[in-house]
């Protein structure tokens, strides 16, 4: 499972890394330690906890929000639902909420699943995944 540094996970978050620091220190998101002493998050806590933010809407969030530049929005992945030729892609980019309906084949070969770090791009009605 991937791991993210609370400056990572900031920037998922669309927060600042002073932001994300206190909400680990209060307990709103788990974090653990690396051989470095590095706090770092879970990639399905950090998930997970992007959906929460999102919901409480823009008051819990920095007033310089995220922004994406050329309709590429980098996040998390949230969710991942296969079926048997088609597949939905949830990521979660700082406030914003992208759903991707793509095929199950391009999800096993980028590898997508809950808690990693991928980039929607967005062109006219469709939103296209790269994996990060």
């Amino acid at each position: 499972m991937q791991s993210y540094t609370i400056g990572q996970a900031a920037r998922l978050l669309g927060v600042s890394p002073d932001t994300a620091r206190r909400w680990a220190d209060a307990g709103r998101v788990a974090t653990h330690r690396d051989e470095a002493g590095r706090r770092l998050i879970d990639g399905r806590d950090l998930a997970a906890f992007s959906i929460e933010v999102a919901q409480a809407g823009p008051g819990d969030v920095d007033d310089d929000t995220y922004t994406s530049a050329r309709n590429a929005f980098p996040g998390i992945v949230t969710a991942v639902k296969l079926g048997d030729v088609a597949a939905q892609v949830e990521i979660q980019a700082g406030p914003h909420r992208l759903v991707s309906l793509l095929t199950r084949e391009a999800v096993e070969e980028l590898g997508l699943e809950v808690g990693m770090r991928a980039t929607a791009r967005v062109k006219s009605t469709n939103v296209h995944i790269d994996r990060a």
